[in-house]
């Protein structure tokens, strides 16, 4: 994420659990409209320190919240208490709602947490959800400036059997230094996202060309900043990718989804798709890079079953893809060391709530040497 917003002209800073910058409202904007890897872009409104009530109503009346709501507007709190003397979440967001009320004279239907799952649908877009964190009596308070999460493209209505978030898609291929120079195979493309967001990013498409986010509707956000941040966005675009990007499955359902999502991305004549075994793979001239989120053993496939496809999966790529790059989320070392040759482990994270590793390797430049029996 920081090397995103470093190619989009900003200075960021890593801190724990994202990354930080400072920007004007084109600069915010075309975060929300780029970065391919982050969930959400937040505002910071106010950091300040709060042991009681008091202080907490003192310092969130001088908020300015009209930047962010307008009067009577509907807003949502996400509270979360750590290690502070207040740690009552809703009592928190309660004088939040107040001082919001306070500060622009009228009322404001209000909704203290969430609903598990309720920033994955647009819904959450219609309410400017605020984020407040207490830690160690230290209070930061963030306005979300994104909406409904950057991962929801609009494009994948459609979807296979464990099915991973486009952002977490976008990072494998960050990960695996992929730059649309280089032909890219997936041969367990489910409903296609991996080959999609490489197609994205093949032809410089900025990934939220297709949504709004939450900012554009904040009182006196500039309009004429959107329309200028989308225009040169839209003028980037490439007529088509430079390299040939794959797509295979042995599930035809499968391949009809992502068929289907890929020409809602508008890259369908960039992707090739087809239903066939890992073993009926044919990969284009390369090298080139092969990206994959293979079963887990865990959710989905029996654990012996899985592992036979690891091998499985090794044997063509060191028949078929010598000197390719490979990139895969890995649950399971054990089964990542089937593929017969080295891989290492570049970033932890998580799919579903099942811990995982990206990881990354190269086929050996001598392919596996035809057997012939008598």
């Amino acid at each position: 994420m920081a090397g995103e917003l470093a190619a989009l002209g900003e200075r960021p800073r890593v801190e724990a659990g994202g990354v930080a910058w400072d920007g004007d409202a084109a600069s915010l904007y075309r975060a929300n409209l780029w970065l391919r890897t982050a969930s959400r872009v937040v505002v910071r409104a106010a950091r300040f320190r709060a042991r009681t009530f008091y202080e907490l109503e003192r310092h969130a009346r001088r908020i300015p919240w009209e930047r962010f709501v307008a009067p009577g507007s509907a807003v949502r709190f996400r509270v979360t208490c750590r290690k502070s003397r207040l740690y009552h979440s809703d009592a928190v967001a309660q004088r939040m709602a107040a001082a919001i009320e306070h500060r622009l004279g009228a009322a404001s239907a209000y909704t203290a947490g969430e609903t598990p799952g309720d920033d994955e649908t647009a819904e959450a877009g219609r309410e400017q959800l605020f984020v407040v964190r207490l830690a160690h009596d230290a209070c930061t308070v963030s306005a979300d400036a994104s909406g409904a999460l950057l991962h929801l493209r609009g494009y994948r209505q459609a979807v296979a059997k464990a099915p991973m978030r486009e952002t977490l898609a976008a990072a494998l291929l960050v990960a695996a230094e992929w730059r649309g120079d280089r032909p890219l195979l997936d041969p367990m493309c489910g409903s296609g996202t991996l080959p999609i967001e490489a197609a994205l990013m093949a032809r410089d498409m900025a990934p939220g060309l297709r949504r709004q986010f939450a900012c554009a509707d904040w009182p006196g956000f500039p309009r004429d900043v959107v329309a200028a941040v989308t225009a040169d966005a839209e003028a980037r675009i490439r007529p088509a990718s430079a390299v040939p990007i794959l797509g295979s499955d042995r599930d035809a359902g499968a391949i009809d989804a992502a068929r289907a999502n890929a020409a809602r991305a508008g890259v369908a004549a960039d992707v090739a798709f087809s239903v066939r075994a890992i073993s009926a793979v044919e990969p284009p001239a390369g090298p080139g890079l092969v990206v994959a989120n293979p079963p887990y053993g865990i959710r989905v496939g029996e654990r012996h079953e899985v592992r036979n496809l690891y091998a499985q999966l090794g044997h063509v790529l060191r028949r078929h893809c010598a000197a390719w790059r490979v990139a895969l989320l890995s649950a399971d070392e054990k089964l990542t060391a089937q593929l017969g040759f080295p891989m290492r482990g570049v970033v932890a994270t998580s799919n579903g709530g099942i811990p995982v590793r990206m990881e990354v390797g190269e086929v050996p430049s001598a392919p596996e040497p035809t057997k012939i029996y008598f």
